[in-house]
């Protein structure tokens, strides 16, 4: 399998800790590191394809390396996906943090990067625990364009 695992650095560490930082999802990672698979640790944004097409944005708070996703569709325009940053509409539009955390003040942080993000790019940002969201892209297998 020839492709790299990008991951927020701080996650990353976490996962490979002895014994694994609190939270860690270290079994989702055992084949990585077991069969020593490329990784490359985010400690910045990154530009994955070099075309500002697909952006992983550094979005810590919610874990200590945890990232999101700029999306620029030629059709739909900028997609932010927010992962774990936020869980609800009103986390977002109030600053709440999620109930599993690691650093609330990254995290709001965060969300006042993604809305900075939203209104610089008029982008649609995508909460993918809010079932309300769901809607603003359209249904597998169609993709969004």
């Amino acid at each position: 399998m020839n492709v790299t695992l990008l991951i927020g650095k701080g996650d990353w560490d976490g996962i490979n800790a002895n014994p694994p930082m609190g939270g860690a999802n270290v079994s989702g990672f055992k084949e990585w590191i077991a069969e020593k698979r490329k990784v490359e640790p985010l400690t910045s944004d990154k530009d994955v394809f070099g075309d500002g097409s697909v952006m992983v944005l550094r979005a810590p708070g919610h874990t200590p390396g945890h990232s999101m996703l700029l999306v620029r569709l030629k059709e739909k325009g900028p997609v932010v996906l927010v992962g774990d940053a936020v869980h609800f509409q009103e986390n977002y539009e109030h600053e709440g943090v999620p109930g599993f955390n690691f650093d609330r003040a990254q995290t709001i942080a965060s969300i006042q990067r993604i809305k900075q993000i939203e209104k610089n790019l008029k982008a649609t940002v995508i909460i993918q625990h809010d079932p309300r969201d769901i809607g603003k892209l359209p249904v597998f297998p169609a993709a969004a364009k």
